[in-house]
């Protein structure tokens, strides 16, 4: 047996795009449970999901927020993940919409074959999610599944690279993003979108598999673009972009001894080694 052979470890990662309907939990609970089996019988052993994916994401008012978002984990949404986490034996992140006590949180969370593990709170809040969602308090965990190490981020996250470096800094070797992203301006003439090109910028950067999972459609006058993509640990995509308005899964096959092993660029350059930290934190 090879040195490669006993080292990988290899597992299938899928990201499902789909448009959730705002308001509606019964029906975005059934879409998640019929697109995780479609991808757990197509071999996906981690799944991610969009953004507030059991809510929709445009809320009027705190009023909405607060007839929607529910406890973590004893919430209705958050149960059905862990349920369906443990019947498949899979792991899943998605997004939720929140409550704890009168406050609400743009969180994560992370179910496995035991059911529930843990809770990521989005910590860049986007334009009018500031009226609505208190910024996350749960700092950048990093989350041992047993055949490696996930980190969650959300959204807007993605365009702040120190997230990426915390969670690579603390071990992760696959980030998954739950994601509702928005055209950005001067996209109409360009053929990649910023949140792509970021996404692939920081997988490269740390040597990092990069799982992202966006919706599409419009809500309430605010298009989504979709384009859900897996990325590898040099910055390539491994699958996608999906479309900018269809349902779909994303698979790809990742080994996640890939994200310490890509970090060493050449016998004399490393991603995390090269760190200036005596100039900079």
């Amino acid at each position: 047996m090879t040195d490669t052979a006993k080292t990988s470890r290899n597992i299938t990662v899928a990201a499902i795009q789909f448009e959730p309907r705002f308001g509606d939990r019964a029906f975005n609970l059934a879409a998640i449970d019929r697109l995780v089996r479609r991808a757990h019988g197509d071999g996906a052993e981690i799944v991610v999901l969009p953004e507030l994916a059991d809510t929709g994401y445009v809320f009027r008012n705190t009023e909405e927020l607060a007839a929607l978002a529910a406890p973590v984990p004893d919430g209705e949404s958050a149960t059905a993940l862990a349920r369906l986490a443990r019947e498949l034996s899979i792991h899943i992140v998605c997004g939720l919409a929140e409550r704890d006590g009168e406050t609400f949180y743009n969180s994560a969370i992370l179910c496995g074959p035991d059911g529930y593990i843990g809770t990521y709170r989005k910590l860049h809040l986007w334009n009018e999610e500031n009226r609505h969602f208190a910024r996350g308090n749960l700092g950048l965990p990093v989350f041992d599944i047993g055949h490696g190490k996930l980190g969650i981020a959300i959204c807007y996250d993605g365009w702040f690279p120190e997230v990426f470096r915390e969670l690579t800094l603390g071990g992760a070797e696959v980030i998954c993003i739950p994601t509702n992203w928005v055209p950005m301006p001067g996209a109409e003439s360009q053929t990649d979108t910023m949140s792509n090109i970021l996404a692939k910028a920081a997988a490269h950067s740390n040597g990092v598999h990069v799982v992202c999972a966006d919706r599409v459609g419009t809500e309430r006058n605010q298009p989504f673009v979709g384009r859900s993509l897996i990325v590898g640990p040099q910055g390539w995509p491994l699958a996608g972009p999906a479309s900018a308005d269809g349902e779909e899964i994303l698979l790809a096959t990742i080994d996640l001894s890939n994200a310490a092993a890509s970090r060493a660029l050449n016998s004399f350059n490393h991603l995390l080694g090269d760190r200036r930290t005596d100039v900079y934190r």
